[in-house]
């Protein structure tokens, strides 16, 4: 597949777009210095971000959900750590539900992790789909899972924001997921819940800020399900404002947000100098505004014709995979020094059986598809390409 490669060098510039994570946050250091500070090691650890895991009436009725993911799974699990958004409770004492009010067994959920997935946000507009019941079954589905990590949902009511500190090869993560928005306020106190406006959101920043400083780690990952529009391509100011704000002000190293249905673009955020003298430097980062649907039913009637309506962007999504690099001194002081992102496109193919699979929107996709004699697909899916291709220049 080809995609562009973007590497961000946090200190051969005049910009550092992220800093180690401890009990204070790093500021920036000058080349020159770290060059006289004796470098022990490096190390090296890829994440992967997803988008939204949904199951639709199409997507548990054919079964077999091991072959969603054949074609993707050999680059998830690659990935030290892959991270996805689960839409919609997973609670197998209860029917399979599909849209408005979803639900999912737990056949479904071990499929992705098969596949690689091993951290999820549970935090989103159909978390309490089900109401009590639904997101009680979804913890015990989570609690039951070895080597994997969620949070979203919280265990008593109106208690503090869930998070994991996942710890992997030599490195730690920081993991928090909330949502801006709710279907319903069923038992909403059992989320982790964070009104667009109101008193929460006033708070967030500085509870994030303290969060991080009492989980000292290497990275500082936020997930948002944001309060916005669905199907909408654009990226509003108010978002970015406080995306930011949660990398400069609270110290996230990535900002990976969900809800819109569709890729939106993403951005390195670089540090910013602050204070009157200008001599500290606040925090820079990674901010992933949607990455789309990792596997749905939404695109259920593709526009052969015109593949740029708006519900065939809900048939594409991002699988976002970053590599950091961190200097490892003899003090035992740790700097993250650069991150490599490496975008790839996936899509949901329809196979003639009916089934939704994912597949990686390139090339050997479309000669494959050419080759028996579905034509059709493979003309729509190069256009999708095209289209889709469009964000890496963004």
């Amino acid at each position: 597949m080809q995609f562009r490669r973007v590497r961000a060098i946090f200190f051969s510039l005049s910009v550092t777009f992220f800093v180690a994570c401890g009990s204070t946050h790093v500021a920036s250091v000058p080349t020159e210095e770290i060059a006289q500070t004796e470098t022990v090691s490096e190390s090296h650890i890829t994440l992967l971000f997803a988008g939204d895991i949904m199951a639709h009436s199409v997507n548990f009725n054919f079964g077999n959900f091991d072959a969603i993911w054949s074609d993707i799974s050999p680059l998830i699990s690659a990935a030290d750590l892959a991270f996805a958004n689960v839409e919609a409770p997973v609670a197998d004492k209860l029917p399979w539900s599909t849209y408005p009010q979803f639900n999912m067994h737990g056949t479904y959920i071990d499929a992705a992790i098969k596949a690689g997935f091993d951290v999820f946000s549970l935090a989103n507009n159909h978390t309490n789909d089900q109401s009590l019941t639904g997101m009680r079954g979804t913890l015990a589905y989570f609690k039951k899972q070895k080597h994997v990590w969620a949070c979203g949902i919280k265990e008593e009511a109106n208690s503090p924001l869930t998070y994991q500190v996942v710890e992997k090869n030599g490195w730690k993560i920081l993991f928090v997921a909330f949502t801006e928005i709710l279907n319903s306020q069923d038992s909403a106190g059992y989320i982790d819940y964070i009104p667009s406006k109101g008193k929460k959101h006033d708070t967030i920043l500085s509870d994030l800020k303290t969060l991080r400083k009492e989980n000292p780690c290497d990275l500082f990952v936020v997930s948002v399900h944001a309060n916005e529009p669905e199907y909408i391509r654009k990226v509003y100011d108010y978002q970015k404002k406080f995306y930011h704000a949660l990398i400069h002000e609270a110290g996230a190293d990535v900002v990976w947000s969900n809800h819109a249905h569709i890729v939106k673009e993403w951005e390195l955020v670089p540090a910013e100098k602050k204070g009157a003298s200008n001599m500290e430097t606040a925090h820079g980062g990674l901010i992933m505004y949607a990455n789309g649907n990792t596997i749905s039913g939404q695109r259920t009637n593709p526009q052969f014709k015109k593949p740029d309506t708006d519900r065939d962007y809900t048939g594409d999504g991002l699988l976002m995979q970053v590599t950091f690099t961190k200097k490892i001194r003899a003090d035992g002081s740790t700097t993250i020094m650069d991150a490599v992102l490496e975008p790839h496109f996936i899509t949901t193919y329809i196979t003639p059986a009916w089934q939704f699979v994912v597949r990686l929107l390139d090339d050997d996709l479309f000669h494959s598809l050419r080759r028996a004699g579905l034509s059709t697909w493979a003309d729509y899916l190069t256009e999708r390409k095209k289209i889709m291709d469009a964000y890496v220049g963004h």
